[in-house]
């Protein structure tokens, strides 16, 4: 019979035994219903296209759906992180979402890649945010090509209207800074829900304020309520959208009433049309290949190109914490973590990506496009 101390010492080694080959467990909260479910959903189609195994290890992908609700968020991220004890957290693919997830992942040190656009995500580094991380680009880096192409087309007044969240507030303060940089005045600045069916007064004081032109700080289909609404009262100026309108269903909701649209984007929207010389081109085309492949012929947009840029990171980081830690461990998820903030020259889909402890998205200018919307399709703006 074995003696208190040999049955202790065996399952320690039981243990480290099933640590060792224990699989790199991903958890992951995204809208897959709800109002921003056409954001989430793509990107659930683009983590179908991620490695099963890494380095030697096999990756398990655990996806949750929060219903574009911050609570359910909180809700996935803690059950993730509490009782599926995973390495790493992604999502959500809105700001609200992810800020809670950001609590989580702060609280428990586990890593967390977001999926959502608002650089409030990522800035100002702190306690807190030295564990989240942002694929998309920041609001900054797409303000100023928006209020740059302003000025060059003309634009001394503007006019903002935004969802009454995180995301519609990160870009009020950005579009302020670039406007004022840019030298045009924001004669009005508006919000509105995401489930909102009318923004009528709203518009009326937008139109008042008789703006040059209007930015919309929306992402998804939500996105398209002002502009159609700013078209039906007979608005005749430049409407510019964010970067978190570009997938097909917002060309659809929109329909006809968004010819003309300008925003900023990842070079993925309009990949075809962008010399081969642009470093993204390669790896879009890999994703676009993959993502019709698995989905189908024209399926491909920018929030799976996100998650393919994300596999990305994965493919670079696991390897280099893997040799600080075994999946499953503190050590693993602090190695985790600290080689995605190592990150240098990962050419994406998105553009190139340089982390540094202070900056956890790092993309620059090779991140963005200017893009119109002519005949219901994506145009790249020379």
């Amino acid at each position: 019979m074995r003696t208190i101390k040999q049955a202790v010492v065996a399952a320690l080694l039981a243990g480290s035994v099933a640590c060792a080959h224990a699989d790199i467990k991903i958890g992951v909260t995204l809208c897959l219903t709800g109002p921003a479910a056409s954001l989430g959903i793509p990107v659930k189609n683009g983590l179908a296209l991620l490695p099963t195994e890494i380095g030697g290890e096999k990756l398990q992908w655990i996806i949750l759906d929060d219903a574009s609700d911050p609570t359910s968020a909180s809700k996935n991220a803690r059950k993730l992180t509490g009782e599926e004890r995973v390495d790493l957290l992604v999502g959500s693919n809105i700001t609200p979402n992810t800020l809670a997830v950001l609590e989580v992942a702060a609280e428990s040190q586990t890593p967390a890649v977001a999926i959502a656009g608002a650089s409030m995500l990522v800035t100002p580094m702190d306690a807190k945010r030295r564990w989240m991380f942002k694929v998309p680009q920041n609001e900054n880096l797409m303000a100023k090509a928006i209020f740059e192409h302003m000025a060059r087309n003309g634009v001394k007044t503007a006019g903002y209207i935004g969802f009454n969240d995180g995301y519609g507030e990160s870009w009020w303060k950005e579009a302020q800074a670039a406007a004022e940089a840019s030298n045009i005045k924001l004669a009005v600045s508006e919000r509105y829900g995401k489930t909102d069916t009318s923004v009528t007064g709203q518009i009326l004081k937008i139109q008042a304020a008789n703006p040059d032109a209007v930015l919309i700080g929306g992402a998804g289909t939500p996105a398209a309520l002002p502009q159609l609404a700013l078209k039906q009262r007979g608005y005749a100026g430049k409407i510019y959208q964010t970067h978190g309108v570009a997938n097909n269903d917002f060309l659809r909701v929109g329909g006809k009433d968004l010819e003309g649209t300008l925003l900023p984007s990842g070079p993925i929207l309009v990949l075809d049309q962008l010399p081969d010389s642009n470093p993204s081109k390669k790896q879009g085309k890999e994703f676009v290949a993959a993502h019709d492949a698995k989905h189908g012929p024209g399926t491909a947009n920018a929030f799976g190109a996100y998650s393919w840029d994300l596999g990305l990171w994965l493919k670079q980081a696991v390897p280099v914490a893997l040799k600080s830690g075994k999946p499953g461990t503190k050590e693993f998820r602090a190695a985790l973590r600290d080689a995605f903030e190592s990150m240098k020259n990962v050419v994406g889909s998105h553009g190139t990506y340089n982390l540094t402890p202070q900056d956890h998205n790092g993309l620059d200018g090779r991140g963005k496009v200017m893009v119109t919307i002519q005949g219901g399709a994506w145009k790249f703006v020379e």
